[in-house]
């Protein structure tokens, strides 16, 4: 194997490294929220407003539960 080391070993770190990519993927695409809707007809340049929805969902529980 790679640097002399023993397959468990590396297998082990293989199954690691790809559980945490793949939970960082995770993670972001909840966050960021991707918006699959496509419109009809695309915006003008300077048109489009992105918006963290992961953020404005969070910032409305805290106000809704400051009242």
């Amino acid at each position: 194997m790679p640097a002399g080391v023993p397959w468990p070993t590396y297998l082990r770190a293989l199954a690691a490294s790809m559980l945490a990519m793949f939970a960082g993927a995770e993670v972001v695409h909840r966050y960021y929220r991707p918006d699959l809707s496509i419109p009809e007809i695309p915006p003008k340049p300077g048109e489009l407003r992105t918006e963290l929805l992961g953020l404005k969902e969070r910032s409305s529980k805290v106000r809704t539960s400051q009242q």
